[in-house]
C-alpha cells in the first residue's frame, strides 16, 4: 500500500503500510476482502460514514481525509476524490502509458464525433475502444453505459480490459461532470478534441465561465494533440490559449476546414481543405487534402462532428484518404437524428437535442430536408438547469410549424411544472400544443402529420427509459413508441 500512498502529495498513512491490496472500491457494497475503500464525501452522503461496513467486510484499508476510529491502515489525504485517479492508474498498472486515448469533449457532439473516430480508426485497421453515452465498447465487445465517464477506479480498470482483450486505442466522451471531479486525471491523453460549448449543465456549474473552465481541464493536461473547432467562441478562446490544430465547417480561419458542402436526406458531402503556411489565422489560402468526403448523417451540425473526427484521426497518423473512407463506411448514431421508417408517408426523426442549441441545430437541419411542416415534439428534464426551460421553448416553437411540448425525465419535480417553464420562452402567436404524457404526445404528433412532413422526436434519443420521482425509471424508448404508435396508425 505505500507505494500506492506514494502516489498522492500530502498523504500520510497511518497504521500498517506493507499491507497487500487486491482490488479498489467507492462503493461499500462492492468491498471484498483486500479491497482498498475510498471514503468519498458526497453531496447527500458522506462515504467516511461507510468506513466500519466497508472494513466488516474485508477491507485491509481506507483512504480518507480524516482518521477513523477504526483497527485498519488509512491514507490520509487532502481529497479523497482527487486521490482516486493516480491510485487506480497506479494500481492497474498505468494502462494509458500503453493505450493511445483520444478525449472528446464539449456539449453537443461528442457521442457522434467520437462514434465516427472510433469507425475510422477501426477502418483504418486500428483495434480501438469506446467509452461513451450510448455505447461502451471492449475488445470489440459492448458493454453497458452507466454513466457517460465513469468513476476513476472503473476507467482505469476499463482501460487494462481494453490493452488485455488487444485494443491499441480507446475513444471516450469527457464529461464536464468528470473533468470537475477528477475522474478523468491521471490519463495520458494523444489527443483532446473540442467540439462546442452551449448552454447546459449550469445546476451543477455556477455559469458558463465556470462550465467552460471545466472543459478547460481537459487541455491542461497536456495532451500531445489538441483538435479545436474555431466555429465556437470558446473553442476559439482554447485555441488562443493552447497550441490547437484547428477546424472550422464553416470555411472559417482555421487549418482544416471544409468546404463545397452539400447535405441531403441520405447524409452530407464536403471536401477538406488544409491552409498553406501560416496564414491560418487570416484565413489565407487552402490546398484541398482529399477528394469528397461523404458521412451517412445529415445536417450541416453532423459535417462539423464529421470534420473533429477526420481531423484527429489524422493527428492519430491515418492517412487522410483513409480518413474519409472510414467516413463513408461510418453508420448512423443511435439516437442522433436517427430516421424511424414504418412505411410511413412522411419522415420521422429520433434526436438527443437536449440543450437549446441542439434543437436548433436539430431542426434546423430537419427543414432543410423536409418539403412539407416540420413538426417537434421536445420538452425538458427535471432536476437540471431550468435556465434553459424557456429558451427549449422559443426555440422549439420559432423552429417548427407545429411544437408539441411534453414531458422529458420530470426526476422529483412536477411535469406540468417544468412544461409552464418552457411555454415561458413561447411567444405569442405560436402553433403550440401541450400533452405531458409523452407516449400521447408522440402519437399526436404522428396522428397530425401530413405526407411529406417531417416529425422530430427530440431529448432523449438512445435512452431507454423515463427517469421519475425517488429515482424510478420506466421502461420507454422514443424509437419503440414512434414505431409501434406508426404501425398502428
Amino acid at each position: 500500500m505505500a507505494a500506492l500512498a506514494a502516489e498522492i502529495v500530502g498523504a500520510r498513512i497511518a497504521g500498517d503500510s506493507a499491507v497487500e491490496v487486491a482490488s479498489l472500491a467507492y462503493d461499500s457494497r462492492k468491498v471484498g476482502p483486500g479491497t482498498l475503500f475510498f471514503c468519498v464525501p458526497g453531496e447527500k452522503v458522506d462515504g467516511h460514514e461507510f468506513g466500519p461496513a466497508a472494513v466488516e467486510a474485508g477491507a485491509v484499508a481506507l483512504v480518507v481525509e480524516r482518521e477513523l476510529e477504526l483497527d485498519v491502515a488509512q491514507v490520509v489525504v487532502p481529497d479523497t476524490r482527487a486521490a482516486m485517479a493516480p491510485l487506480a492508474a497506479r494500481f492497474w498498472g498505468d494502462a494509458t502509458s500503453e493505450l493511445r486515448v483520444v478525449g472528446v469533449t464539449g456539449t453537443n457532439g461528442k457521442t457522434t464525433t467520437a462514434f465516427l473516430l472510433r469507425e475510422i480508426l477501426e477502418a483504418a485497421g486500428v483495434r480501438c475502444g469506446l467509452l461513451g453515452t450510448v455505447r461502451q465498447v471492449v475488445g470489440g465487445v459492448e458493454e453497458e453505459v452507466e454513466r457517460t465517464t465513469p468513476e476513476a477506479i472503473d476507467l482505469q480498470g476499463t482501460f487494462r480490459r481494453m490493452l488485455e482483450a488487444g485494443d491499441n486505442a480507446c475513444v471516450m466522451e469527457v464529461s464536464s461532470h468528470a473533468l470537475a471531479l477528477h475522474r478523468a486525471d491521471s490519463i495520458h491523453f494523444e489527443v483532446a478534441l473540442f467540439t462546442n460549448l452551449t448552454q447546459d449543465h449550469l445546476d451543477f456549474h455556477a455559469d458558463m465561465e465556470d462550465y467552460f473552465r471545466a472543459k478547460r481541464l481537459l487541455f491542461e493536461m497536456g495532451p500531445r494533440s489538441a483538435v479545436v473547432n474555431v466555429d465556437d467562441p470558446y473553442g476559439r478562446r482554447l485555441a488562443g490559449e493552447f497550441d490547437c490544430v484547428t477546424f472550422s465547417a464553416t470555411g472559417g480561419a482555421a487549418r482544416f476546414r471544409a468546404s463545397d458542402v452539400s447535405l441531403s436526406a441520405e447524409g452530407a458531402a464536403f471536401t477538406v481543405e488544409e491552409s498553406l503556411g501560416e496564414e491560418v489565422a487570416a484565413g489565407g489560402r487552402h490546398r484541398p487534402l482529399t477528394g469528397v468526403v461523404r458521412t451517412r448523417l445529415p445536417g450541416h451540425f453532423n459535417v462539423a462532428n464529421a470534420l473533429g473526427a477526420f481531423v484527429a484521426a489524422t493527428e492519430l497518423g491515418v492517412e487522410p484518404e483513409e480518413a474519409a473512407a472510414g467516413l463513408a463506411r461510418a453508420q448512423r448514431v443511435p439516437g442522433r437524428f436517427e430516421p424511424i421508417e414504418e412505411g410511413q408517408d412522411f419522415a420521422v426523426l429520433v434526436d438527443y437535442a437536449h440543450t437549446p442549441d441542439s434543437l436548433e441545430n436539430a431542426l434546423g437541419a430537419a427543414r432543410e430536408l423536409t418539403g412539407g411542416r416540420l413538426i417537434a415534439v421536445f420538452g425538458a428534464g427535471g432536476d437540471r438547469d431550468r435556465d434553459k426551460r424557456p429558451k427549449m421553448g422559443r426555440a422549439g416553437a420559432s423552429l417548427s410549424d407545429l411544437a408539441i411540448v411534453t414531458s422529458d425525465n420530470p426526476r422529483s419535480e412536477d411535469p406540468e411544472a417544468i412544461i409552464a417553464e418552457v411555454l415561458g420562452g413561447v411567444e405569442n402567436g405560436a402553433n403550440i400544443e401541450v400533452e405531458p404524457d409523452r407516449r400521447a404526445a408522440i402519437a399526436l404528433a404522428l396522428a397530425r402529420a401530413r405526407p411529406g412532413d417531417t416529425v422530430v422526436i427530440a431529448g432523449k434519443g438512445h435512452e431507454q427509459g423515463q427517469e421519475f420521482e425517488d429515482g424510478r425509471k420506466l421502461p420507454f424508448d422514443d424509437r419503440e413508441v414512434a414505431r409501434a404508435e406508426l404501425r398502428r396508425l
